[in-house]
């Protein structure tokens, strides 16, 4: 079935919940798409888990079309969204709108995902009144690491809390089609969830949101050292890919790989002609 806006709202008012992984190639947009997830993140947390970079603050425009163009030929039925990048849409209303546009006629992007509350609500507005829907993205906001002091749970204060359902009610009346909220107390994003009339998709955000995402590097066991405490490994890919390259390295070493199996043959009058022609044993 494809999913569009209409399917994820109508899940959001069922109970169904919805699913949202992230991917950034083709090859995996088709495996993430063909197990039926509703929606493909193409997160500029690429930058960190593809790019190899710190933070998401060094991903470009460009490196965002890249790879939104290979993901959006990879997902037949997914709904898929493209992160704007840190200062794609910061600077002025006509910046935004220019780049959200270039996500989608570019990168084929069927929405767009920018970090932010009251502040950007008039970006939401123009790019939704543009017809490129926009995905909202509050608690903990990557692209404000630098803000925050590093990677850590918002809205455990009263204030703070206040703050972000405040935020969700802005970004919602200025035009958002969904909600992602990272890393605040379950029982924040629930309340947030049950004000809100769009889908609300939750990461390190509880149970009760419409529905959840997930870095696939991370839930698959490929990450490297420090893995958040909201992510669960649903499967160990990392440690069966290990074992592949080296059983790999190992085979080619010894000659073991490849075999008969796996070559091509010729007739042996043909080898036998050329093996004399150049003066080689057969």
């Amino acid at each position: 079935m494809k999913n569009t806006l209409i399917t994820l709202l109508n899940q959001k008012q069922t109970g169904d919940k919805i699913t949202m992984l992230t991917a950034y190639d083709y090859s995996t947009a088709r495996l993430v798409d063909e197990c039926g997830v509703n929606s493909i993140l193409v997160g500029d947390s690429l930058g960190m888990v593809m790019l190899g970079y710190e933070n998401t603050l060094p991903v470009t425009m460009e490196d965002m079309i890249h790879h939104t163009k290979a993901v959006s030929r990879g997902a037949k039925n997914a709904f898929v969204v493209a992160d704007m990048p840190f200062m794609s849409y910061h600077v002025s209303v006509e910046q935004a709108l220019t780049n959200a546009g270039r996500l989608v006629k570019e990168g084929g992007a069927h929405a767009v995902k920018l970090e932010g509350g009251t502040d950007f609500c008039d970006r939401i507005s123009a790019i939704s009144k543009a017809s490129i829907p926009v995905v909202a993205h509050l608690g903990l906001t990557p692209q404000s690491i630098n803000s925050f002091g590093g990677f850590k749970v918002q809205g455990k204060s009263l204030e703070k809390a206040d703050k972000i359902v405040k935020d969700a009610l802005e970004v919602e009346q200025a035009g958002a089609c969904a909600l992602v909220i990272e890393c605040v107390p379950a029982k924040l994003a629930k309340l947030i969830t049950s004000l809100l009339k769009i889908p609300v998709i939750g990461i390190g955000a509880g149970a009760d949101c419409d529905g959840q995402v997930l870095v696939y590097q991370d839930m698959l066991g490929m990450f490297f050292g420090f893995a958040p405490k909201f992510v669960k490994q649903f499967e160990n890919a990392g440690d069966a890919m290990r074992r592949g390259f080296s059983k790999y390295i190992n085979e080619t070493k010894s000659g073991e790989f490849p075999s008969e199996e796996h070559c091509f043959g010729i007739n042996d009058e043909i080898i036998k002609q050329l093996n004399n022609k150049y003066g080689r044993e057969d």
